[in-house]
């Protein structure tokens, strides 16, 4: 190994304590704290509170307490012993929490399904984690369950959230005493099985990795020590992610320890009203989210006439963050740009947040150096983080008071990384998993000789211990001519562009790197209508040589950054996008790549004819 680096834990011990302790712990220290805001309560799904905090949609620690432990008490009466897995599918919402902490009380385990998922990937989770008991939230989930259900022989009960089933099964826990409750919750220790996370596989099919409640106590418990500015009680988040992925989960646990207030939004298309109505003092958010941010407020300024203006406001913020590195800071010229454009351009960036977030983190794939330089300089701080399901998820992160852009930060507390000689990074640490359920064989090869875990991923680690990633092992490419070359970085710039949607470079084998390229939909709609061609579609244009050409030059761009052995030397425009619906993202918007190379082989055969 070339280099390691170790930060010493803030939180140890806990090998007796469940994860759903806290919300006890919570409605003793602080009953009337306001823990969650239910933008939209359904007395069908689960009633509104009566607790007193003004908002109807206010769940106090005290009700959120009183809510697990009636739903504990409910799936007791419906026969979840301990250690039984119990399948979780619905969009981010209340009850999504509720079922999750509500399981862990009684010492059941998690198994979260993504609501987007096919019918084959719900069989093959619920199958293979061997799920006694499934939650579904909608009418449309109970069908595509029903449909399978005759290939999950353990498959015993289903609940549908939106039917009303969670509050007739709390009604039925009434037959039950608190006092099995608390004997269950008081048996859960430490090294239970918490959830069984199924990757969202962009390679191969889901494995699910098995999660204790010690792993994600103590790998949340040293983010939130290590996080402060971000995890205390006068905090408060809008949660759009899916709770199914690790990233979004660390947020609540962590939300729910810090007695900080979360808001659920359940779909994307509502969340901007309720970042404006809610004002949270900081947001989670994928790369993808950043980018769009970015990329449709510059082309509010074109068609507002201020893409002059737009462009020296870019300019500003980014040199403004790249000063904040230095020593010496910005210069007196700097700051009083930099107020001015506060006031004529970024305070309107920041008001589609709500206005009072300065934070956001961001995770599941790198921002890019430029874009977190930006919106630093805006004044809505980026940090970047580091993680993977396996890990609980957290590894590493950038912090408001030590960050260092373009790196995803230092080791959290408790945290050792190390490089192995061929670039990959290494973890050991309390976070990271037991292994792979039902899955020996993949268990092994995920760890050394010497016990680090192998992440699957390349980076490096700077003097100053902070962690930089540059690619993923099973994703480099290797020319004909034997160049290796990373995908990530160039399909980060070229997505710069804010008509690109999105980037995949091929050329394993090849004679040479090509680009398989999608047109982001919004600003298709004013390129075409600019360009004379108002009803065209892409699949109409996309050999158009003026859409060509404006692709080329963000291709041009990328290029300049690299050798010309590792140039993307041609390109193909797509007749349409990657999305979760065809299978080529996951639910976090990463790249399918074996899926798209099947999907659109024709099109990579295209960009190598004659060859």
């Amino acid at each position: 190994m070339r280099r390691s680096v170790a930060v010493e834990p803030e939180v140890t011990g806990g090998e007796s304590v469940g994860l759903a302790d806290v919300a006890w712990d919570n409605a003793r220290r602080k009953p009337d704290k306001v823990q969650f805001l239910r933008p939209n309560p359904d007395a069908r799904s689960w009633p509104a509170q009566r607790s007193g905090a003004g908002d109807p949609g206010a769940v106090t620690c005290r009700q959120f307490r009183d809510d697990v432990l009636a739903l504990a008490r409910g799936l007791i009466a419906a026969g979840v012993e301990p250690g039984a897995r119990v399948a979780l599918m619905s969009r981010t919402r209340y009850e999504w929490t509720l079922v999750d902490y509500a399981l862990w009380t009684i010492g059941a385990v998690t198994v979260p399904v993504y609501d987007t998922s096919s019918a084959e990937q719900l069989a093959w989770i619920l199958a293979d984690s061997g799920a006694v008991a499934c939650v579904v939230e909608t009418p449309a989930h109970a069908a595509m369950l029903t449909d399978v259900r005759d290939r999950l022989p353990e498959l015993e009960q289903v609940w549908q959230i939106d039917a009303g089933d969670l509050v007739q099964l709390a009604g039925r826990g009434r037959t039950v005493d608190e006092e099995q409750v608390e004997a269950r919750r008081d048996a859960v220790s430490g090294g239970d099985v918490a959830t069984i996370i199924y990757t969202s596989g962009t390679t191969g099919r889901p494995k699910g990795c098995v999660l204790t409640h010690r792993n994600i106590r103590l790998d949340v418990g040293n983010a939130v020590a290590a996080l402060p500015e971000l995890f205390h009680e006068g905090a408060s988040t809008v949660l759009f992610l899916p709770l199914a992925h690790a990233f979004a989960r660390m947020i609540q646990v962590g939300m729910v320890q810090a007695r900080a207030t979360m808001v659920h939004s359940a779909s994307m298309g509502g969340v901007m009203d309720q970042l404006r109505r809610y004002r949270p003092t900081f947001v989670l958010a994928v790369p993808r989210v950043f980018e769009r941010m970015y990329n449709r407020a510059r082309q509010k300024a074109v068609e507002q006439h201020q893409g002059r203006l737009f462009t020296v406001a870019d300019r500003v913020a980014v040199r403004y963050s790249q000063a904040l590195e230095h020593p010496a800071g910005p210069g007196p010229m700097l700051r009083l740009a930099r107020r001015v454009f506060d006031l004529l351009v970024y305070r309107k960036l920041r008001a589609a947040l709500g206005g009072r977030c300065r934070v956001a983190i961001v995770g599941g794939a790198p921002l890019g150096e430029r874009l977190g330089h930006f919106f630093r300089g805006a004044g809505l701080t980026a940090l970047e983080g580091y993680g993977l399901t396996e890990t609980s998820p957290a590894l590493a992160a950038n912090r408001p008071s030590a960050m260092r852009i373009g790196t995803v930060g230092r080791p959290l507390p408790g945290v050792e990384l190390a490089i192995a000689d061929d670039g990959e990074v290494l973890a050991r640490g309390e976070m990271v998993f037991q292994g792979y359920w039902n899955n020996p064989s993949a268990t092994r090869d995920t760890f050394t000789a010497d016990g680090w875990f192998r992440t699957g991923d390349l980076g490096s680690l700077d003097d100053d211990g902070y962690l930089r990633i540059t690619g993923r092992t099973k994703e480099i490419l290797v020319t004909a001519a034997g160049k290796h070359i990373v995908p990530a970085p160039m399909e980060d710039r070229v997505r710069e562009d804010p008509l690109v949607s999105q980037c995949m470079l091929v050329g394993d084998a090849k004679p040479y790197a090509a680009a398989l390229i999608t047109i982001d939909p919004q600003a298709w709609s004013r390129w075409r209508t600019a360009h004379g061609h108002p009803r065209a579609s892409v699949a109409d244009l996309r050999d158009d040589p003026a859409l060509h050409g404006d692709v080329q030059a963000a291709v041009d761009r990328a290029n300049r950054t690299v050798s010309k052995a590792e140039a993307i030397k041609t390109f193909r425009v797509l007749p349409d996008d990657f999305t979760e619906a065809n299978g080529e993202l996951t639910p976090t918007l990463k790249i399918k790549r074996e899926v798209v190379q099947r999907h659109r082989a024709a099109e990579i055969d295209a960009l190598y004819a004659g060859h």
